[in-house]
């Protein structure tokens, strides 16, 4: 069964498809009115911006799927694999664009546009933008990450947009500018497409906690629990909307083991309903000299522990 998160990505999904599809019979439309090969083209990226939504609906339909024995973490991480198909996809419309800009350059090849070309590329501009920002909400709030890249291939499509529209404006006055600015989209195409996949691979790879949720584990710990405990070696697993996490911490070697084991699944429940991370703890013995009892007044122990 579907998350809300996972039904308002699907739905974002949709719209993306339904857009683009009928933003590429406009654009292919005008383009073959006004005899217009840049908007023709044009025409076809936009219609490569709802295979990659045909990509979100299908991730988001996979990483909505609940935990099975196979896959014990979920299936989070195939919204991963999306966003690096996206971010592909884009690395290669940004290398086609570029060498259709330098072959124009090289024939001196001036845009040819109409009165429909222009109302077309203005109306693409407006809703590839809006479809843009739209997709940046709903993956911020639902944390899809596939959402948020296809949301850059929207605004890569509005870009490519209005530097048509520019060059309508400018082409007779610089035969030059078409193939111009089509280099400039493709450098703002090819930082897009580099932003995506430099996340994609941090997470593939594993990154370094974030120092706001290493902060908030300092917190949980410096609670007035049984015995001081000292953190460290955190690693936190991301599996899309499903967060995992290791961590050490150092107790009193005195500790009983049954002790040391009511300390451990506090610290995890707390974590778990602070922070909703599933955290996985592994106890070390340390010379304390600090001990708190359950009822004393001793002063509240420090995080840091020198001696790790």
């Amino acid at each position: 069964m579907q998350t809300v998160h996972a039904k308002h990505a699907a739905r974002a999904g949709w719209v993306s498809i339904l857009v683009n599809v009928l933003l590429f019979g406009f654009k292919l439309w005008a383009g073959i009115a006004s005899g217009s090969v840049a908007i023709i083209a044009d025409a076809w990226h936009t219609l490569s911006d709802s295979i990659t939504s045909i990509i979100v609906v299908i991730s988001v339909w996979i990483a909505s799927r609940p935990a099975d024995k196979e896959h014990p973490f979920g299936h989070g991480r195939a919204e991963i694999l999306a966003s690096t198909i996206i971010g592909v996809l884009l690395a290669v419309i940004a290398v086609e664009f570029f060498i259709e800009s330098v072959q124009r350059l090289m024939n001196r090849e001036p845009a040819t546009y109409g009165t429909l070309a222009i109302v077309v590329t203005a109306v693409s501009v407006l809703a590839k933008e809006g479809l843009a920002r739209y997709s940046l909400i709903v993956g911020k709030k639902t944390g899809s990450r596939s959402l948020s890249a296809d949301a850059w291939h929207h605004r890569s499509d509005a870009i490519s947009s209005v530097v048509i529209l520019t060059g309508i404006f400018l082409n007779k006055y610089l035969w030059w500018i078409d193939g111009a600015m089509g280099i400039l989209v493709t450098l703002l195409i090819l930082q897009a497409a580099y932003s995506i996949l430099k996340d994609v691979f941090n997470a593939f790879l594993g990154e370094k906690p974030d120092k706001k949720i290493v902060k908030k584990i300092n917190a949980i710990c410096e609670k007035n629990y049984e015995s001081a405990v000292y953190p460290h070696h955190i690693h936190v697993h991301q599996y899309g909307n499903h967060t995992e996490m290791t961590l050490h911490i150092k107790l009193d070697k005195n500790l009983s083991l049954e002790q040391a084991h009511n300390l451990t699944s506090m610290i995890e429940d707390n974590i778990r309903t602070e922070l909703g991370i599933e955290a996985t703890i592994h106890t070390e013995p340390r010379s304390s000299r600090i001990h708190k009892s359950v009822t004393g007044s001793d002063p509240q122990a420090p995080v840091s522990d020198p001696n790790q």
